[in-house]
């Protein structure tokens, strides 16, 4: 596409050594991006997260009940113990547990929906943006890109929110009762406690700011990779054809490579959080049995204050390890989010709420009026400059050119995948720019070089997106492309399932679509040289069968071998974004100009 940057170079663009991103984002407006996309379920989210705060509160009582047993038992080791009381408080402690364990259910029912609804949503506006954007988007982004945003970005998410968020509010909850209950219980093994756990907090927010560039660098990274990889699969048979294996596999490398630093500095970092928690934890659970130890000695506390503060102590450190996990999640969910809302921010085409434009009964006259068009990164390189023609209802006109002329261009603009930068074009007499795109659309039928099957039936693939066709009418469509014997011969003739498994050559496909066509029965269509895939012999049956489909509709043929065009109306010749010539074939080779010296040099390199 004209302007397309390499994929390396996009790529490059973006990143400093070491695959990180030269500039950093802002992770912030990333985690409020997604929290204002999650206000939809913001009840659900709030009870869910009361859930959790209920669930970790219920936990931290247990240890105060367990201090009372304790002491049941050390004051009757003597005397005798008082085996009611346990019990009263061993019921007590069941109940508190059993109803933090249902809470703790629901929240996690509730998350495991609201990330799974946020999901779908988010999945259903991609594919909706998709359709909004301008097809200049897609020549400057890799396919492979977009499809990593739809799938293991919103995965990330989904994942992180529905096991962090809550996370992160039982943990803080669990974490400021722990902190009143061992104030209450004895302040001076809770300072112990603090000392080591703030310790631990500073460790956290050091190293989650050192790791944040890596995990935004992880999943554009990735993202690379994957278009990458959509890209030289797409071409695989070219790549081998062309013994490009070695620079294929240079470049697959160097990506993997970058994959696999920002995912081991990530991952690295990221898992440094939790071994040293855990460290200073141990260290501070010992400091406060040591000191919990020399004040039972004095007297100053009862063995069971002992045991239940080495339950709060771990209880208190764990939250900080939870939370630093947590934090990691999140980094991986807002690193995925800000490539989502960005995808999501992209300008999208105009908004059509106000055209309402149609034509009823299409004739097929169509009129190009000083046709000027640059593409809007770089409006001061016009690709058509000034193209004016007009069409008549029923002609078959063929735009030839070599590459680079503008030709898929103008059918682009045709079609309004691309506004025109200056000039109208006219079906029937209305502006296309005061009609629909899909009423624009609904006019014409397309047959394309590149042939597109999806896995489905061959009866599917036919009937593609046209409604109320007899199979009488797609028979006829079959046979007159020649394809109905073909595909009365497959195992389960029109219901058989195409997939990669299917044997069907490139002209077969190619001859399928041409039927699609054929069924849709469009008032015009548009043909980008719709035989290029087939044999000579296919050709003359594929010629026959398209002389038949463009009687009396007007159509416009991009042609490349201009022995296929020689029964066309109107010939365009462009040349550097201009109608250079026009006419028919006979007129045009009697000038003896460039369209004659373009079919003459075709015979020449075919002798």
């Amino acid at each position: 596409m004209h302007g397309n940057q390499s994929g390396k170079a996009r790529r490059n663009a973006r990143f400093g050594p070491g695959g990180v991103p030269e500039k950093p984002r802002n992770m912030k407006k990333a985690m409020g991006d997604l929290l204002n996309y999650s206000r939809k379920d913001a009840a659900v989210v709030i009870i869910s997260l009361l859930f959790a705060a209920g669930g970790a509160a219920l936990t931290i009582i247990g240890p105060r009940q367990i201090s009372k047993i304790t002491d049941y038992i050390t004051a009757g080791l003597m005397s005798g113990i008082d085996m009611a009381g346990i019990a009263r408080t061993g019921i007590l402690l069941a109940v508190i547990y059993a109803v933090s364990a249902l809470l703790t259910f629901l929240q996690h029912y509730l998350m495991a929906g609201f990330s799974q609804r946020l999901s779908k949503r988010m999945r259903r506006d991609i594919v909706e943006k998709i359709n909004r954007l301008p097809l200049s988007y897609f020549n400057f982004h890799e396919h492979g890109d977009v499809l990593s945003r739809i799938t293991n970005d919103v995965d990330t998410i989904s994942f992180s929110l529905s096991n962090s968020l809550a996370t992160i509010v039982s943990s803080v909850a669990q974490f400021v009762g722990c902190l009143i209950m061992m104030v209450i219980t004895n302040w001076i093994m809770a300072g112990t406690s603090v000392a080591s756990t703030v310790l631990a907090m500073i460790l956290m927010i050091i190293i989650i700011g050192r790791s944040q560039k890596y995990f935004i660098a992880r999943q554009q990274n990735l993202g690379d990779l994957n278009g990458y990889i959509e890209e030289m699969y797409t071409g695989h048979d070219i790549i081998r054809v062309s013994n490009a294996d070695r620079q294929v596999k240079t470049e697959f490398d160097r990506l993997n490579a970058a994959v696999k630093a920002a995912n081991f500095k990530s991952q690295f970092l990221g898992g440094l959080v939790q071994p040293l928690m855990g460290f200073i934890g141990n260290f501070g659970y010992v400091a406060v049995c040591v000191i919990g130890a020399v004040l039972a000695m004095n007297g100053t506390i009862t063995f069971g204050v002992i045991t239940a503060f080495m339950i709060y102590v771990r209880q208190f450190q764990s939250p900080v390890q939870q939370i630093g996990q947590a934090m990691t999640n999140l980094q991986s969910a807002a690193a995925a989010g800000e490539r989502i809302f960005e995808f999501l921010n992209e300008p999208e085409m105009d908004g059509e709420a106000e055209k309402g434009k149609k034509i009823d009964t299409v004739r097929g006259e169509v009129e190009f009026r000083h046709v000027r068009f640059a593409y809007p990164d770089k409006p001061e390189e016009l690709i058509i400059k000034d193209f004016s023609a007009h069409i008549l209802p029923g002609q078959k006109v063929a735009i030839v050119g070599p590459t680079g002329a503008g030709k898929t261009t103008l059918v682009n603009l045709l079609m309004r995948f691309y506004e025109t930068t200056d000039g109208e074009i006219l079906i029937d007499g209305t502006n296309t720019r005061d009609m629909k795109r899909s009423e624009v659309h609904d006019q014409f039928g397309m047959v394309l070089q590149d042939t597109w099957l999806f896995e489905g039936t061959v009866r599917e693939n036919l009937l593609y997106n046209t409604q109320h066709v007899t199979e009488e009418q797609m028979k006829a469509a079959c046979k007159a492309c020649g394809i109905h014997s073909f595909i009365k011969a497959l195992p389960e003739g029109y219901d058989t399932i195409l997939s990669d498994n299917t044997t069907i050559s490139e002209g077969q496909k190619q001859l399928m679509t041409i039927a699609r066509a054929m069924i849709q029965n469009s008032p015009m269509l548009i043909l980008d040289e719709a035989t290029s895939s087939v044999d000579t012999r296919t050709e003359l049956i594929t010629q026959q069968a398209m002389d038949r489909l463009t009687e009396h509709r007007t159509s416009f043929v991009i042609a490349h071998r201009l022995s296929t065009i020689r029964n066309a109306d109107i010939i365009l010749v462009l040349r550097d974004g201009d109608i250079v010539e026009q006419g028919s074939h006979e007129e045009l080779l009697a000038k003896g100009g460039f369209y004659a010296e373009l079919f003459n040099s075709q015979f020449d390199r075919a002798a």
